[in-house]
Parts: structure tokens; C-alpha cells; sequence
């Protein structure tokens, strides 16, 4: 079992490229993975209640879909507090089960990984 930080900075405005980090983090965990989700940069809306709802990249599954899953999985899903706070979003907006966590937790997590993709 290997251990991953699996992170996106792309959001409702490139929904094909905002759906692969979630894609990957179901997969991971489906195969046995420890898996984080990081959300940062633009990514950071795809937390908020009731936004991915209409995000669907081509030829993927609906992100609604995804998130569910991955929510219901219990894969952590972190949100970074400074790009949250940036673009006016707190913890109360977030879907049930996402977290904001700071750039010290996202780079602990990574340090104690063994693998980090970036989408």
C-alpha cells in the first residue's frame, strides 16, 4: 500500500482537468491507497456545497458523482485555508466531510507521503 497526496488547482472553469485529481483519489483508494485530496487555487470552489453539481468534464463522470463517493469513503478531503479565505469561502460553505487545512498540513502530508500527483 502506498501512501498519496493527490492535489488540484483547477476548477469549474476547466472542468475536464478539476475532475482528474478526483478521478485519481477514488482510484488510489479503490486499489488500496492511502489517500489525501488537496484542494487549492481555483479547485478550492469545487468544495463549497452544491457546486459540483453541474461540473462535468468530457467523456468523464459527472464530478457530483465523484465527490460523493469520495466523501462517503471517508478520503480526506483538505481545502487550503489561504485560497478558501482568498476567494471569500469558509469552513461553513464547505460540503460536509471537506476541511480547510494550511499550507503546514499540505506540506507535512506531502513530506510523509510516498507519492503526490498534481492535476
Amino acid at each position: 500500500m502506498a501512501r498519496f497526496v493527490i492535489a488540484g488547482s483547477k476548477g469549474t472553469d476547466d472542468p475536464t482537468m478539476a475532475t482528474l485529481p478526483f478521478i485519481a483519489s477514488q482510484e488510489a483508494h479503490k486499489q488500496g491507497h492511502e489517500v489525501v485530496l488537496w484542494l487549492q487555487a481555483e479547485a478550492v470552489v469545487l468544495a463549497k456545497k452544491g457546486m459540483v453539481d453541474g461540473v462535468q468534464g468530457v467523456g468523464l463522470p459527472a464530478l457530483k458523482v465523484l465527490a460523493n463517493t469520495i466523501l462517503s469513503q471517508g478520503i480526506p478531503l483538505w481545502v487550503c485555508s489561504a485560497c478558501a479565505i482568498a476567494r471569500q469561502i469558509n469552513q461553513s460553505d464547505l460540503e460536509v466531510g471537506a476541511v480547510m487545512k494550511g499550507m503546514e498540513d499540505y506540506v507535512k502530508a506531502v513530506a510523509e507521503r510516498d507519492r503526490n500527483l498534481s492535476f
